[in-house]
């Protein structure tokens, strides 16, 4: 007999609203149970209560394991899936030596097909359900990632990369090109099933003024629409800009004169910005991107929580793979709590959790479709194990109360990786399970 409704029951940990960080207001149900009716999420709560309330339901029993809502990578390549972990250079060599090559591969409509499988196939086995993804200059490669993940009706946000200058003639783009090219991408694609558009200029050094000024164009006249770039990520690229746009007051107010300083804005990294530009992100209300494992591997710098707190900016969590060394958004916070460590400012467990889940939703104004559990959302959500090896068996201990399940997040940071995701639904679909992985992964 086929249930209309399905019942999970687990252990279940959210954030059922909008908070001010580092100040959180977090859920937790001991003996939880999730109710699922097609696609969404209808009732969230104690078992014993739910399962009094509700009928004709299959249940599906998580029991010792927490239930938690699906992860949001707030930035990341996806045409650099193949190149993670590429050795020894900083920002700007690593561009020159590694990205560019390998994104001229995505020139062919069959390599953008194979690489965007294997980068959602990376996403949803590390409980990734959302992702902020950088594609190339190559308009096929919008369109192959896009494809993948209606597959799945999985919730992504993906532009064409626009690159004028400054990067290899074989890279280029026009200003015109630029513009024509994305907005054709957005007719396509905004909006149908979970697809989201965000323009994507790769960073100022790579684009013309006229480049800005017709992207900039196309935010005005598509406001629902995204933006995403790079801000500040190293000291090296920050005195390129200014040679680049002597005119501008900073390396954000380049952005800012082009019409892409606002709510729908991410700008990763911002490591090292200047009052007036913290400043202006929390006025515009702009996200800040925080991709520690990349600013570690690169070099780049340490990003400031204490900043972004006393300026009241929002923040999210990003793996920037391939910079970034793990697709895996704990690991991803393990190395933020160790930068927080040295500058004596600890990045608690539900907080890195929170800027990884309901904190980018409301920051995008998405939080009435990921981020939380809350009835009426998506039901994208993982299950994580605690017990998924000896070691973890060792050291997390039983699910009793909160505490337990920030101390069994925590530990996840440093000494899990994709065998602790349990499983992985995105609108209501299993599409990865460990105990059937050869089932259910994608291929």
């Amino acid at each position: 007999m086929t249930h209309a409704k399905q019942l999970y029951r687990a252990s279940i940990l959210h954030f059922p609203k909008a908070s001010q960080q580092p100040e959180i207001d977090v859920s937790f149900f001991q003996d939880g149970a999730l109710i699922v009716e097609d696609s969404k999420i209808i009732a969230v709560g104690e078992y014993k209560t739910l399962k009094a309330s509700h009928t004709n339901y299959e249940q599906h029993n998580y029991t010792g394991k927490l239930i938690i809502p699906g992860l949001i990578d707030s930035h990341l390549h996806f045409p650099q899936t193949e190149m993670i972990a590429k050795y020894g250079d900083q920002l700007l060599a690593w561009l020159e030596n590694y990205t560019f090559p390998t994104e001229n591969k995505f020139k062919d409509n069959e390599y953008c097909k194979l690489i965007a499988n294997q980068f959602i196939k990376q996403l949803i086995n590390n409980g990734t359900t959302t992702a902020f993804a950088y594609a190339t200059v190559h308009k096929q490669s919008v369109d192959a990632l896009f494809s993948c993940a209606s597959q799945y009706n999985m919730s992504m946000i993906t532009g064409k990369v626009c690159m004028d200058r400054n990067c290899p003639d074989y890279l280029q783009d026009t200003p015109e090109s630029a513009q024509i090219e994305s907005q054709a991408l957005i007719e396509k694609w905004h909006g149908t099933k979970r697809n989201l558009y965000a323009l994507t200029p790769r960073f100022a050094p790579t684009s013309s003024d006229k480049q800005l000024a017709l992207l900039g164009e196309l935010a005005k006249d598509n406001p629902s629409v995204f933006i995403q770039t790079h801000l500040s990520e190293n000291h090296g690229e920050v005195e390129w800009v200014k040679q680049l746009f002597p005119k501008s007051k900073s390396y954000l107010d380049v952005y800012d004169q082009h019409n892409m300083v606002h709510e729908r804005s991410l700008f990763g990294h911002c490591l090292h910005l200047s009052e007036h530009e913290w400043e202006r992100l929390a006025d515009a209300k702009a996200t800040s991107v925080f991709c520690p494992s990349s600013n570690l591997f690169l070099g780049s710098g340490l990003f400031s929580l204490e900043e972004a707190y006393q300026y009241n900016v929002p923040i999210a969590l990003a793996s920037d793979v391939g910079a970034g060394t793990s697709f895996n958004m704990f690991r991803n916070y393990g190395d933020a709590y160790k930068i927080g460590q040295l500058q004596g400012n600890k990045l608690n467990v539900l907080v890195g959790f929170y800027m990884m889940t309901q904190g980018p939703a409301c920051n995008y104004g998405l939080e009435q479709e990921i981020g939380n559990l809350n009835p009426g959302t998506y039901a994208d959500f993982v299950v994580l194990n605690p017990h998924f090896n000896a070691l973890s068996t060792l050291r997390c201990d039983a699910l009793t109360d909160i505490e337990s399940a920030s101390d069994m997040l925590f530990a996840l940071s440093f000494i899990g990786d994709d065998r602790a995701v349990e499983a992985t639904y995105i609108a209501g679909q299993e599409l990865k399970h460990a105990r059937k992985e050869q089932e259910y992964a994608l291929a």
